[in-house]
């Protein structure tokens, strides 16, 4: 469902900014200075359909970035990125979203921009307000509900597009427990219906409970693949934080069992 051929990113930084008129004519002819950050680095993959597969890393290893190539946000520098299928991207909920329309014109706004007609919004309408659990804020202008609401209507409109890809960037981290409960439950629903996902987080534990495979992500290469036990050993090495919150949560579960 989804091919990378040693796709790269360089980002291109510039160090001389030119901030007035007075400047950029001085200095018209003459080439700026920018350094090349390479987000990705020669990265090849192949994720199987009905596959859900986990990208870990410590921050600024490329994998938002990753996603976005494979969301069609971003073109690689050079290799290629091939996509079969529809892809729902669960990257920046909420992006579009007008603060001084009510949550049911949000939603309308919303499914518009992920490709819905006015039909498929209105067979949805209903179960969208219902997931977000925003039944008694509907009428209300969307600027009046916390950030936490607002994530959490963009991911019931998200969810509800009917694509045989999904792309997650740490929806999980949003949300009370009955919310990310309802993630879950949707995600399970997902893989009973064979759809693919790739699913990007810092959450160790929810890696392992969704993920089939994970890769491990270190300055825009692939450095670890396989299992989520191994490769969850591999970045535990790398990275001190993920060690000690592997070594909490075995205590905890140790201290339960004692119990």
């Amino acid at each position: 469902m989804i091919t990378l051929d040693r796709a790269n990113k360089v980002f291109l930084l510039p160090h001389d900014k030119k901030r007035t008129l007075r400047q950029r004519f001085v200095h018209l002819f003459q080439k700026g200075d920018y350094e090349r950050l390479y987000a990705l680095r020669d990265v090849s993959l192949d994720v199987k359909e009905g596959e859900f597969l986990g990208v870990i890393g410590r921050n600024g290893s490329g994998k938002s970035t990753l996603l976005k190539l494979v969301a069609k946000v971003l073109d690689p520098t050079s290799g290629s990125v091939s996509i079969k299928g529809d892809v729902a991207p669960f990257l920046e909920l909420g992006v579009g979203f007008q603060g001084d329309l009510t949550v049911k014109d949000n939603i309308v706004l919303y499914g518009a921009l992920l490709g819905m007609d006015r039909r498929q919004i209105a067979d949805k309408y209903d179960w969208i307000v219902e997931f977000s659990g925003l039944e008694r804020f509907v009428d209300a202008k969307l600027k009046n509900l916390s950030s936490g609401m607002q994530v959490r209507l963009g991911f019931s409109i998200t969810v509800s597009v009917e694509s045989p890809i999904l792309l997650v960037d740490e929806v999980l981290a949003v949300g009370d427990i009955e919310f990310q409960q309802k993630c879950y439950d949707t995600f399970d629903a997902f893989r009973d219906k064979g759809k693919t996902m790739l699913f990007v987080s810092h959450d160790l534990k929810a890696i392992e409970e969704i993920c089939d495979r994970v890769i491990l992500l270190e300055d825009g290469r692939v450095i670890e693949e396989g299992s989520c036990r191994d490769v969850l050993q591999a970045y535990r090495a790398i990275s001190p934080l993920a060690r000690q919150s592997g070594d909490k949560r075995r205590a905890r579960m140790q201290s339960k069992h004692k119990i």
